[in-house]
C-alpha cells in the first residue's frame, strides 16, 4: 500500500531513511518471537511502511543456530529491509551489522530499549542506557561499520528518575544515526502504567533526524493523538498489531478520512488467518510452524465467543493439518451462528 499524495496526513507521505525511501510513516515495531518475515510482510500487505526485523544478538557465535537464520531471513519482503542487531561490544556489534548488510538488508537498527532481562543480564537492550559512554562507542562503531543506514531504537532511559534520552538521542544524532524510535518508558516500567510521550517532544525538537514514536499506541485515534502529542515523523505499533495487523489498514484510512472502518468480520479474520497459518508452516515447517502459530491463533481468536474452549484444544494439536482442521472449523462455526 503505497500513500503517495502530497495531500495525505503527514504519516501517510514517504519518509527518507538515509536515502531510502519508506512508503509511510506507519511501522512496525521489532518483537522478539513475533516480528518473523510472514508477519512483516503480512502487516506490509495491510499497509505499514516499514517493518523492522527480530532482534539478532549480535555474537559470531549464534549466527549458525536455527533460530537466527530464520531472524534473519528477509525472502520476499519489500524494499527497503531492516535487520535490528543487539550486543554490549562494539567489535562484535559492528561485525553483526556487516553480517546482516551482506545477508541483504538494507538498514541496521540497533536495540537499546529491550528490557528482558535475558537481554538485559548481557548488557545489552535497554541496560545499555546506564552506561553512555557504552553507549557512544557501540553507535559509533556500527556506523563506521557499514555503508548503510543504521538507526536506533531505545527507551527514555534505564529506570525513573534517571531518564537520559535526550542526552543520547544527541549523541545518536552525532554518531551518524538516521532515525531514532524511542519507546515512551524506562526499562523498570517494562510495558506497565502509561507511555510518556512528552520527552519524546522534547527529543523532536532537539535534534533533526526522523524521530518515530512508539508505546501503547493501539487505535487509529491514538495514533493522531501520538503524532500531535509528539510532532513525530513516524509512528511505531508493536503489541497492538498481534492478532490484528489489519490495523495499520485502519489508521491509514482514519488519517486520510477522518472515520473509521468497521471491525473486520469474522469471515475477513477466517481468511486472514488461514492465509497466515501457511505461510507459517511453509516458512518454519511442521513442527515449528505448528507451535509458533499457536500464539497467533490465540490472538486472532481472542474475543470471539466459546474461543477459550476453542484455544485450549487448539492448543493440543500437534500437526499443521490438524491445528489448520480445527482453526478453519472453530471459524466457520463461528460464521455460521453469527448467520
Amino acid at each position: 500500500m503505497s500513500i503517495l499524495s502530497t495531500d495525505a496526513h503527514p504519516l501517510l507521505q514517504p519518509l527518507s531513511i538515509g536515502g531510502l525511501q519508506i512508503d509511510n510513516r506507519l511501522m512496525v515495531a521489532p518483537m522478539a518471537g513475533v516480528t518473523d518475515n510472514p508477519f512483516r510482510r503480512l502487516c506490509k500487505s495491510f499497509g505499514a511502511g516499514h517493518a523492522v526485523s527480530e532482534m539478532i544478538i549480535a555474537d559470531t557465535a549464534l549466527y549458525a543456530r536455527k533460530k537466527s537464520l530464520y531472524r534473519a531471513n528477509f525472502d520476499g519482503e519489500i524494499a527497503p529491509i531492516s535487520a535490528q542487531i543487539a550486543g554490549a561490544e562494539p567489535d562484535k556489534l559492528a561485525e553483526a551489522a556487516r553480517y546482516q548488510i551482506d545477508n541483504g538488508a538494507q538498514i541496521i537498527d540497533i536495540n537499546m530499549g529491550c528490557p528482558a532481562k535475558k537481554v538485559c543480564r548481557k548488557l545489552a537492550g535497554s541496560a545499555l542506557l546506564q552506561d553512555e559512554d557504552l553507549v557512544a562507542r557501540l553507535l559509533d562503531a556500527a556506523v563506521a561499520a557499514v555503508d548503510a543506514p543504521v538507526t536506533l531504537k531505545t527507551r527514555l532511559g534505564f529506570e525513573n528518575g534517571r531518564e537520559n534520552i535526550l542526552r543520547v538521542a544527541k549523541r545518536a544524532e552525532q554518531a551518524g544515526i538516521t532515525a531514532i524510535a524511542i519507546h515512551g518508558r524506562t526499562r523498570e516500567d517494562m510495558y506497565t502504567g502509561n507511555a510518556r510521550y512528552e520527552l519524546i517532544r522534547e527529543v523532536k525538537d532537539s535534534i533533526n533526524i526522523p524521530v518515530i514514536a512508539n508505546g501503547d499506541i493501539d487505535s487509529p485515534e491514538k495514533a493522531q493523538a501520538v503524532y500531535e502529542m509528539t510532532g513525530c515523523d513516524a509512528v511505531m505499533i508493536g503489541r497492538a498489531a498481534q492478532g490484528q495487523p489489519w490495523l495499520f489498514r485502519d489508521i491509514a484510512h482514519y488519517l486520510q478520512h477522518g472515520e473509521l472502518l468497521a471491525a473486520p468480520s469474522i469471515s475477513e479474520i477466517k481468511q486472514i488467518v488461514l492465509a497466515h497459518l501457511q505461510e507459517l508452516y511453509a516458512f518454519y515447517g511442521e513442527y515449528s510452524g505448528c507451535r509458533i502459530a499457536r500464539k497467533h491463533i490465540a490472538w486472532y481468536t481472542t474475543g470471539i465467543p466459546n474461543s477459550n474452549a476453542f484455544r485450549q484444544a487448539m492448543y493440543s494439536e500437534e500437526s499443521t493439518a490438524g491445528q489448520f482442521k480445527a482453526v478453519e472449523t472453530f471459524l466457520s462455526d463461528s460464521i455460521a451462528q453469527q448467520a
